[in-house]
């Protein structure tokens, strides 16, 4: 990938694509190169692990370090966050000047050791809160460098044109490991105690590290790293600020998640307040997310991310959020949660897809790592708004708020990209046949028109 292009027109969503190849074959394209593979096997076993962890961490906070004071609870889980708004930004610096197979193998090293360390404490007995508050935040500073690393990593796995489908996959691997991960954390705590868990827990984190050391470098499709130099995270933002397809995705991308992507606290307050289910019932319904999200992640990665999609996920998503605000029953909620579940990865994974395959290679690491800070910096920013909401005017509003909101939003940056682009809607002589076409010279002059 040694030589980049100046970006495609913004326009130009979904100009490459893999016409004819349909169904499995096109689903799982990125499986043919053996790298991927060692990583899509590593990033599921890993993925696990991380569930593994907030969970029995979580418990071992509750049930032994407090009397079931959840809001310990809440401030470890926000410890692990804080580092991500913090550092996320510098840290796509990073991850564009450091080789991404000695970084990730750093920072997988890194929350291997963290796992390690709390299982120690807690088989000794040693353990005491303010342990737990000064590792949740380095592990989630560690999560702040891993996570533009690993975005900006595979682009070196497969080619340019499989980017998309290898984006796809990894996010069918993590909601793989969401479904398996809370439930085998339970299993494993009854059988064996919290403290085999994190012990457990840190073996599983090596999994990358080891699929790392056995790719083969003459396989991997080298970015260019960018030298030491003043002024790089500025020069992220100028290019970002430059790119209006990057820029209406995370307008999309920030309200969508700041208002319509607190499942875990609506969802809690529908099943408690609205079914009268007990508090953990709200599990269950995670897991039906989970499914739908799953769907939404392998349909993804059978098709070349467009503008088109990010927008009708969207739009699918706010819409399947209305219908749950208005759920008669606790069951028709769980139900309607799949296709909830479903919109959101569709335009989640759709939409990262679209920005790195977008990206100048050179740029990848600090673009990525705005967009995560916009994505997971967002739903902090709404949830307290979103709680009001729910404790003023009840959980259903809550819900709907948030649906309303993402469903607007979809129609508003439709209507910008139409009159923006000049689109216009054409006939074709095959299925679906209607599409949309636009005047990239908009924003690049000499380009060709392209479909949104």
């Amino acid at each position: 990938m040694g030589g980049w292009s100046a970006p495609p027109a913004p326009a130009s969503f979904g100009a490459w694509s893999e016409r004819g190849r349909t169904g499995v074959s096109a689903t799982f394209a990125s499986m043919r190169y053996m790298n991927y593979r060692y990583w899509f096997v590593a990033s599921l076993i890993a993925s696990t692990g991380v569930w593994l962890q907030r969970v029995a961490q979580d418990w071992y906070v509750l049930t032994v370090l407090t009397d079931h004071d959840a809001s310990q609870v809440g401030l470890v889980t926000a410890l692990q966050f804080l580092p991500i708004i913090l550092f996320s930004a510098w840290a796509g610096v990073i991850a564009d000047r450091i080789p991404g197979r000695r970084l990730l193998q750093c920072t997988q090293l890194g929350v291997g050791l963290v796992s390690l360390i709390i299982g120690i404490v807690v088989l000794t007995g040693t353990g005491e809160l303010w342990h737990q508050y000064i590792l949740a935040f380095i592990s989630g500073t560690i999560s702040a460098v891993d996570t533009p690393a690993r975005q900006a990593f595979v682009g070196e796995l497969v080619p340019h044109e499989k980017m998309a489908n290898a984006v796809a996959l990894n996010a069918t691997a993590f909601h793989t490991a969401r479904l398996i991960g809370p439930a085998s954390a339970g299993f494993f705590i009854d059988w064996w105690g919290i403290g085999p868990v994190f012990l457990i827990d840190a073996v599983m984190f090596m999994a990358p590290v080891i699929a790392l050391a056995l790719m083969r470098g003459d396989q991997l499709y080298p970015r260019t790293l960018v030298p030491r130099a003043p002024g790089q995270l500025r020069e992220s933002i100028v290019y970002v600020h430059s790119r209006t397809d990057i820029r209406i995705i995370l307008a999309l991308i920030f309200v969508v998640s700041a208002l319509g992507m607190n499942f875990q606290m609506t969802s809690a307050l529908m099943a408690t307040t609205v079914f009268g289910k007990a508090a953990g019932s709200f599990g269950i319904l995670s897991t039906f997310m989970a499914v739908g999200s799953i769907l939404g992640s392998t349909g993804a990665a059978r098709r070349a991310p467009r503008l088109r999609i990010i927008l009708l996920g969207a739009a699918f998503y706010g819409t399947a959020e209305i219908l749950l605000a208005l759920s008669p029953s606790y069951w028709w909620f769980a139900l309607l949660s799949i296709p909830t579940g479903f919109g959101m990865l569709t335009m989640n994974t759709s939409a990262s897809a679209l920005v790195q395959t977008r990206t100048d290679p050179d740029k990848r690491g600090r673009v990525m790592a705005l967009y995560s800070l916009v994505f997971l910096g967002a739903t902090p920013i709404g949830s307290p708004l979103i709680g009001w909401v729910g404790t003023t005017f009840g959980a259903r509003w809550s819900i709907l708020v948030g649906g309303i909101a993402s469903l607007g939003i979809a129609l508003i940056c439709g209507a910008w990209a139409m009159i923006h682009w000049k689109g216009r809607v054409v006939r074709r002589p095959s299925f679906p046949w209607v599409g949309i076409e636009a005047d990239s010279s908009v924003d690049a002059p000499r380009r060709s028109v392209d479909t949104l």
